[in-house]
């Protein structure tokens, strides 16, 4: 039995670029539930699953980033963030709020489509029972390498789908260091028509945020390391 389609949620006030979007996301074999404002969003957010949410920032109401925000403590469903072009700081801020991935308008259609099919690559799948993981150790947290999951002690601890790709690379490179062009590379933004100091800029704050999550001083991180003028380096016990 086939997999299937990803089922996206397009969340946006203007109702033309939402129809045109859902038009031409269904062509490219998704199914599409729109939204017209958080509102309404969080409405069918109670009563369905989604592989992946499509968020306009600006919209009436409460913003994208504020519902990004308030989605992220009770979701793990990865979210694509649509800014105006020049507002980098909503950008940064979407991406501290816990977006996955960002695109600036107005942006072509079949960007878009390799965004979302970039992040949806990166979602763990499930993990298979009979697999023997690989632990790393970083104090007090634990990274679970086949199954790509963090917890600290018992409790699990959420990685959104950019996280969840960062820590395959580190794993992948223990005690190496990986400039921040290669975690560029690696997160699908190499070929974007942003200036490239903006996508290292954004490297820089998926690194923040995971190292919230790992580091029991994130201003002082132990295991995930700046590596000055190599980049990062993760560093397990």
């Amino acid at each position: 039995m086939s997999d299937p389609d990803p089922h996206l949620l397009i969340v946006d006030d203007d109702e033309r670029i939402r129809e045109l979007l859902a038009k031409f996301l269904k062509r490219h074999g998704f199914l599409i539930s729109m939204a017209r404002d958080a509102a309404h969003a969080r409405r069918l957010l109670t009563g369905l699953e989604f592989d992946l949410i499509v968020l306009d920032v600006m919209m009436p109401g409460e913003d994208g980033i504020s519902l990004t925000e308030s989605l992220r403590g009770q979701l793990l469903t990865p979210i694509l963030l649509l800014t105006a072009r020049g507002e980098i700081e909503d950008r940064i801020r979407g991406l501290e709020a816990g977006a996955d991935d960002y695109l600036v308008k107005p942006f072509e259609p079949r960007e878009l489509l390799l965004r979302i099919n970039a992040i949806l690559r990166r979602v763990p799948e499930a993990p298979v029972a009979s697999t023997i993981p690989k632990v790393l150790h970083l104090g007090a947290v634990r990274y679970d390498i086949d199954r790509a999951e963090l917890w600290h002690g018992d409790a699990p601890v959420r990685l959104t789908a950019t996280e969840v790709q960062l820590m395959r690379v580190f794993s992948a490179h223990p005690g190496e260091p990986l400039s921040r062009l290669q975690l560029v590379e690696e997160l699908g933004r190499a070929g974007s028509h942003e200036q490239p100091g903006a996508q290292e800029r954004a490297v820089d704050v998926q690194i923040t945020r995971l190292r919230r999550k790992i580091e029991t001083d994130p201003k002082q991180p132990r295991y995930l390391q700046t590596v000055r003028g190599a980049g990062y380096m993760l560093a397990p016990d």
